[in-house]
């Protein structure tokens, strides 16, 4: 049996009493009903932290493909499976023609997951693009339809991460504008790699390859051989402040939020690129949101690092950071 350690980014995790594949809908919604109400449903395994004692029932999903809709006026409506590779549908809607995700380039895990999360990158999120989502309900066992509105959408949730106990993802229909120029570019580190203006438009070819380097530099892209990609990404979320400390990196929302950048408090806190505890779990030697296995880390070694450094973010500013990934048998 495969432990979790072999199916998630961050390599811990314990092996399940049963791993069940899944490569169509209906397996998938036979499978999850089978099992008990504590399963684990897996698709990439890229925003999670799983306990090493985990031994419960996971069923991981593995259904592929998409279809899609054209029209000069709607654009491009592509329903995509749950378990198609998020990475690969960018470059497929890339070189299709079709824009809105394009800065969403290199984030690893499935299609299914994006609306969990709310997937975010580079001025873009997945949210703007979602038109709806097919979904199991477990608890009155039909399949439903959410359209945008319904999935309350926010910063970096949805519906279906406040009620994970609720919602099983079968696909993720999105809504493309036909082109191949970018929305105007918004977030000032993807202009300067560019070489543009904040406002300007670049190709998407253009804007995906500068979004999959700036990604790779802070190892951010999935990469075997690089521990510093033994990772679920950012580990915290940007907090929302009332008033940013001086000096921090700062951005007013629509809404008049103030957020503040956490990789930021993290090193203004003392943690800096490769900081660890035991030196089996670190900070990337690349970026300090990231939390990396150096090779043989436990979920508690992991836990350990990120407690300490929310801790110590919250000694020196009086802000708490907030976990993004979803902690399995764990508790910050």
């Amino acid at each position: 049996m495969r432990s979790l350690a072999e199916l998630t980014t961050l390599r811990v995790g314990g092996a399940p009493s049963s791993l069940t594949v899944v490569t169509t809908q209906s397996q998938l919604i036979e499978a999850v009903s089978a099992a008990g109400p504590e399963v684990l449903i897996l698709g990439g395994g890229s925003n999670l932290l799983v306990s090493d004692d985990f031994a419960g029932e996971v069923v991981k999903i593995e259904t592929q493909g998409f279809t899609n809709d054209e029209s000069a006026c709607a654009g491009a409506w592509v329903t995509v499976e749950a378990g198609h590779n998020w990475k690969d549908f960018v470059s497929a809607a890339v070189a299709s023609g079709w824009t809105g995700i394009e800065g969403l380039a290199g984030i690893p895990g499935t299609v299914g997951a994006t609306p969990i999360q709310n997937v975010g990158a580079y001025g873009q999120s997945v949210s703007e693009t979602i038109a709806q989502v097919r979904a199991w309900n477990r608890k009155t066992k039909e399949v439903e339809i959410l359209f945008a509105a319904d999935c309350e959408f926010g910063y970096r949730t949805s519906i279906f991460k406040a009620n994970p106990d609720t919602w099983v993802i079968l696909s993720v229909t999105f809504q493309l504008p036909l082109g191949t120029m970018s929305s105007p570019i918004s977030y000032d580190e993807l202009a300067k790699r560019l070489g543009v203006n904040l406002g300007d438009r670049v190709p998407t070819t253009d804007l995906q390859h500068a979004v999959l380097q700036l990604r790779a530099g802070k190892g951010m892209v999935l990469d075997s051989s690089d521990h510093d990609t033994w990772s679920v990404g950012s580990f915290f979320m940007n907090p929302r402040v009332a008033q940013a400390p001086e000096g921090a990196p700062n951005w007013t929302e629509t809404s008049g939020a103030v957020k503040v950048s956490a990789a930021w408090l993290i090193e203004q806190a003392g943690f800096g690129k490769g900081f660890t505890l035991n030196g089996r779990a670190a900070l990337s030697g690349k970026h300090t949101l990231a939390i990396s296995n150096r090779g043989n880390a436990t979920s508690a070694d992991i836990l350990e690092l990120a407690q300490h450094i929310r801790d110590g973010v919250l000694a020196k500013f009086e802000i708490e950071l907030k976990p993004e990934p979803r902690f399995i048998g764990l508790s910050l």
